[in-house]
């Protein structure tokens, strides 16, 4: 018994000896007490913060910057994604769903773009060669004109541009010399099909979850507002489509009229000067002007009267466009004042070039409709 107690004391001994040495063990180190808090109003503090920030900045333009060419072609395919939007949403109302009508309006995309390919790139490159390597008679056919040689001798037009292309045709071609050489051409070929590609593949997501993408951008407006928000991004997505899809339609009728001007007035490579057309009539603003430049100066190599024969015509074309074409073809898209058009236009060539121009004038539409819709109510409430 006595042993027994004696055993029993020792345990509870050991136990608050082990409980103290582990209370012990748990304590905290003493790293001292801490200082005052960092004066914010110092000018180290804040010199600091904006070193900083200027250097978050800068790597982020960098980044930005070097990423400006993914940038550009994600813009292209949303835009395109919009134009198709359309078509997409006809098919829908006619009992189809989404991924059905997105699968039938890119088979036909696909197809079209192949036959478009196999049909014209053969005369084109053929025409366009033949174009270039004749550029230098057809320049000296100009000086057969007596007003043209005249004001040759006075300024030296054709002069300066015979000299112009011999020196970037040193090597016999002027698309090897362009293009850097052989090695130039390959990969400005490779580089091309790949942006082409990556184009079609980013239209074809776009337009598949483009639904999915206005509701997700939604989602983060307050929900008071996102019905109103909703039906704003979808009327601006609803008409910069139409008016993307209206500009491709009218500048492919304006290339078609300038395909069949050239076969009938005789012009050298018809179809280089209409694809050249296509290209310019996709431009606001001055797409006309460059283009009816470029008929008519192809024009007067042939003769006086051919190229006021291209000019008068086109001339004419493009009076019918402005007034009956383009009004009936673009009547469901947003109408951009000219002097909106004109300044949205040089803007957006000075950022993006051929790129901001082609879609300065849809994104003006937007704003516009956004001026209209939310900002001058509230003015106006005020």
């Amino acid at each position: 018994m006595i042993v027994t107690t004696a055993y029993n004391a020792f345990m509870a001994i050991s136990d608050r000896m082990k409980k103290v040495r582990v209370k012990k063990e748990v304590l905290p180190p003493d790293y001292g007490v801490l200082g005052e808090p960092i004066n914010r109003t110092h000018p180290f503090y804040f010199g600091f913060l904006a070193t900083i920030g200027g250097l978050v900045a800068i790597l982020l333009m960098r980044s930005l910057a070097a990423a400006s060419q993914t940038f550009v072609l994600i813009i292209i395919a949303l835009f395109l994604a919009m134009g198709l939007n359309p078509a997409v949403e006809i098919l829908r109302r006619r009992g189809l769903t989404r991924t059905k009508a997105v699968t039938a309006i890119f088979f036909f995309v696909i197809v079209f773009v192949g036959l478009f390919a196999a049909l014209l790139i053969p005369p084109v490159v053929s025409q366009g060669a033949d174009l270039i390597n004749h550029a230098p008679t057809l320049l000296d056919q100009l000086k057969n004109n007596s007003t043209i040689a005249s004001l040759n001798d006075h300024y030296g037009l054709v002069d300066t541009l015979q000299q112009k292309l011999k020196s970037i045709t040193s090597d016999g071609t002027l698309i090897i010399s362009a293009f850097g050489g052989v090695v130039g051409v390959g990969k400005t070929l490779l580089s091309g099909t790949f942006t082409i590609l990556t184009i079609l593949v980013l239209t074809l997501y776009f337009v598949t979850s483009l639904p999915k993408m206005i509701e997700l951008g939604i989602r983060l407006v307050p929900a008071t507002r996102r019905d109103r928000v909703g039906r704003l991004t979808n009327e601006i997505v609803a008409q910069v489509g139409a008016f993307v899809g209206s500009q491709i339609v009218v500048s492919m009728l304006a290339s078609i009229f300038v395909l069949a001007l050239s076969l009938i007035i005789g012009l050298p490579s018809p179809f280089a000067i209409a694809m050249v057309i296509l290209v310019c009539g996709l431009i606001p603003l001055i797409g006309h002007f460059i283009g009816c430049s470029i008929v008519t100066i192809i024009a007067l190599t042939q003769s006086i009267s051919t190229g006021l024969i291209a000019f008068v015509a086109y001339v004419l074309y493009v009076q019918i466009e402005n007034y009956i074409i383009t009004p009936k073809i673009m009547r469901k898209s947003l109408s951009v004042p000219g002097a909106v058009t004109i300044i949205a236009a040089l803007l957006g060539s000075s950022l993006l070039g051929l790129i901001g121009a082609l879609l300065a004038v849809p994104l003006a539409a937007a704003v516009i409709l956004i001026l209209e819709e939310v900002i001058y109510p509230r003015a106006d409430n005020n």
